[in-house]
């Protein structure tokens, strides 16, 4: 009976540490699972790299192009913080934002300055250096347009101080005495800038300035006239998609000169800086994608139609995505310069796998 009972003891000894084996191999494999777990995927290993979304449109797109390469060519996850201008850069000097796409440098430039000088926000150059702003009429007001019909109605207008003997092509509607002028919204500083223009250019008794009840009653004051074949007269800027979707001129103005703007404004608008920056910390943060920034470079003309599609598909964040794709297939010997080979690879790869 003993020898039975010692037997016994053995085998159940032998199967407990084989169960133990099994339990020891078990819970081996599960660690193996559970470290597998736990890992993230190789692109989400990197940091988050923020984008200041500001409210205009231009920087809505450049905010997608760059953050479609920064996420799929280098692997950064992405993310974007909505401000206006000096929220962004503040958030930009403390490191809470990384890049700001849009940087109107002559908006700001006394908090820039400091900024720059800080240390915390480094220029890495223009994202457009043409961006201009002025006094437009629609292209066929000049050169007419024979495939819809119409002549030309002012051949020889070319500059501001011409407009004083076309008065009558641009009537107001309210006051036929006068021609009107369309200028920006009630309370954008370039308002009282036009007005002392006109003044400057001695154009005030033949013109009453009109102003605009808001950025979008603007565009479709040119966007009405130019549909319709009608002459209009009126401030406005680039880029934006109004000057993408409708071929408008710039009149002439004497060339920019600093004293006098400060006197009367009776010059052009001094040209506009528009630079891509970022906090200093992405130099350490993410080095690679600080190269490819000081690389990105875009035109106006590019811009101008890229807002054009942006807004004939819905514009806002939407609009902007698909703007961005456009874009990438559009211009890709553009995009494709700012990166290295194997970068532009992965992009056009993602691109390739959203069809």
């Amino acid at each position: 009976m003993m020898g039975k009972m010692v037997d016994g003891s053995k085998k159940i000894l032998k199967m407990l540490k084989v169960s133990g084996l099994l339990m020891l191999m078990a819970m081996m494999v599960l660690a193996g699972m559970g470290c597998g777990t736990t890992d993230k995927p190789a692109g989400e290993t990197k940091p988050k790299i923020i984008l200041g979304d500001y409210s205009w449109d231009s920087a809505l797109v450049h905010n997608r192009i760059a953050g479609f390469i920064i996420e799929k060519g280098y692997g950064y996850p992405v993310d974007y913080t909505f401000g206006e201008s000096m929220i962004i850069l503040q958030g930009l000097e403390r490191g809470d934002i990384d890049i700001s796409m849009e940087t109107w440098v002559d908006n700001i430039r006394e908090a820039y300055a400091k900024m720059i000088a800080s240390g915390n926000v480094k220029d890495l150059g223009d994202n457009f250096a043409d961006a201009r702003q002025g006094w437009y009429v629609p292209a066929y007001v000049i050169k007419g347009d024979p495939e819809r019909g119409i002549e030309p109605m002012a051949p020889d207008l070319k500059k501001v101080t011409d407009l004083a003997k076309y008065w009558e092509l641009f009537k107001d509607p309210e006051e036929p005495g006068k021609g009107r002028f369309y200028n920006s919204p009630a309370g954008w500083v370039v308002t009282s800038i036009n007005e002392k223009k006109m003044e400057a250019y001695g154009l005030s008794k033949y013109y009453n300035v009109f102003s605009s009840g808001s950025d979008a009653a603007l565009a479709t004051s040119i966007a009405s006239a130019y549909e319709k074949g009608k002459p209009w007269l009126g401030y406005y800027w680039e880029p934006t998609w109004i000057m993408g979707k409708y071929d408008m001129i710039k009149l002439e103005e004497p060339v920019y000169d600093e004293k006098v703007w400060e006197k009367d404004y009776g010059c052009d608008f001094p040209p506009s800086k528009v630079t891509i920056t970022i906090n200093s910390g992405l130099e350490e943060k993410a080095p690679e994608v600080v190269e490819f920034l000081k690389n990105y470079e875009t035109t106006l003309k590019q811009n101008n139609a890229v807002l054009a599609y942006m807004q004939d598909n819905g514009g806002g964040k939407e609009g902007a995505e698909k703007a961005a794709l456009w874009f990438f297939e559009q211009y890709p010997d553009t995009w494709k310069a700012w990166l290295p080979a194997d970068v532009a690879a992965k992009v056009e790869k993602a691109l390739k796998e959203m069809k």
